[in-house]
């Protein structure tokens, strides 16, 4: 049996519900199978449509959670190279992201041949496609060429401005305890700016400190996991956001809330790595960003078949939209296996040649003087 030493499974488990509610809540939003099939269950269609999504304050957590991991495991920045960090950051998203990108372009083209619905993207323009690669589509107000691309460019706002105040705190020449108090610190006034102001700010959602509340939920309940103090932490985070909620009350906070809660019970009961067992909830973790990337196309194409043929039928639109998610979830393994796996060994790769010259280089200086 595969095991996933090197992964968290319980982390893993609620990437894997969470990316699954995604699919259906697009299955269920866009195109028209759900609003045919939608006389079969209307209740489910509904919540599926309208509730499912916030299903992406799971990601916001689990990714402040582990950049926290990753860059400043104690408060205090790890890297002394900030820009290779976000270089990394920005190729590890948009290598596989582009590759879906045109995909989704492809069986956009189709899928307009098949049948006319707004859930269709229009035919990219340059500047269109030159914004979504360098993930600026949301920020100047391109029409998206494919459903969820904003999350990847929030994903990498988000991770650009973390790693921006640690930086800032490293540059002021704290070190040690000094600077990972005020690391944590300037986290802690971001976190609490965005969950009392930003947040409340629909005209923001294209920016980064907009989702700040729930991202630095995770950032902070990973430091307070290593804290001493950690009940105490967590208890007067929870209230903070509780104090947030009754000023102007969100689900989608309440979810990132409770998301960040559950993990941080998890993480010191010592069932974080271990809980649940299996190799199910760990594959569809590991696959749950290229399930993200690659489902869109299979939605068009099912989608704009059903219709041309089926167009009035509830049964067979039905078992389309569960045909599209069952082969959403297909299509998620072979771009696992054929785009993000394969990229990921590349920057690998990338990164240890950068590194095995950067170590020599002297020595080979040296030689040559």
């Amino acid at each position: 049996m595969q095991t996933y030493p090197n992964r968290l499974a319980f982390l893993d488990a609620l990437k894997a519900v969470a990316s699954q509610l995604i699919v259906l809540h697009h299955l269920a939003f866009y195109g028209p199978m759900s609003d045919v099939a939608n006389g079969l269950a209307p209740e489910l269609f509904e919540w599926l449509s309208q509730n499912a999504r916030i299903a992406v304050q799971v990601f916001l957590v689990i990714g402040g959670f582990l950049a926290a991991k990753g860059l400043a495991p104690s408060g205090e920045i790890a890297t002394e190279n900030p820009l290779e960090a976000l270089k990394k950051r920005y190729l590890k998203l948009v290598l596989p992201y582009a590759a879906a990108l045109m995909l989704s372009l492809v069986c956009a083209a189709i899928a307009r041949k098949l049948m006319v619905h707004d859930s269709i993207p229009g035919k990219p323009q340059a500047l269109q496609l030159l914004a979504h690669l360098v993930l600026l589509q949301g920020i100047f107000h391109f029409d998206s060429l494919s459903t969820g691309v904003w999350y990847i460019a929030i994903d990498f706002q988000l991770f650009a401005l973390l790693l921006c105040i640690l930086w800032v705190v490293h540059r002021t020449g704290f070190s040690g305890q000094k600077a990972s108090l005020f690391g944590v610190l300037l986290v802690v006034v971001t976190t609490v700016a965005s969950l009392f102001h930003f947040n409340r700010l629909p005209s923001m959602d294209d920016w980064a400190l907009y989702f700040f509340g729930a991202y630095g939920l995770g950032v902070l309940t990973y430091w307070i996991t290593r804290s001493k103090h950690g009940v105490i932490w967590m208890a007067a985070l929870t209230i903070t956001v509780l104090c947030a909620l009754t000023i102007s009350f969100r689900p989608r906070i309440a979810v990132a809330l409770f998301t960040a809660l559950v993990i941080w019970i998890m993480t010191i009961s010592g069932h974080l790595a271990t809980f649940p067992k299996g190799r199910i909830f760990a594959f569809l973790g590991e696959i749950s960003y290229s399930v993200f990337l690659s489902h869109f196309p299979i939605l068009l194409i099912t989608n704009a078949l059903v219709h041309r043929f089926w167009p009035d039928n509830p049964a067979v639109n039905g078992i389309g939209v569960l045909a599209a998610w069952l082969v959403s979830v297909g299509s998620g393994v072979i771009f696992y296996h054929l785009v993000e796996k394969r990229t990921n060994r590349l920057l690998s790769r990338g990164a240890q040649v950068i590194y095995l010259f950067g170590k020599h280089l002297p020595i080979l200086g040296r030689q040559g003087h």
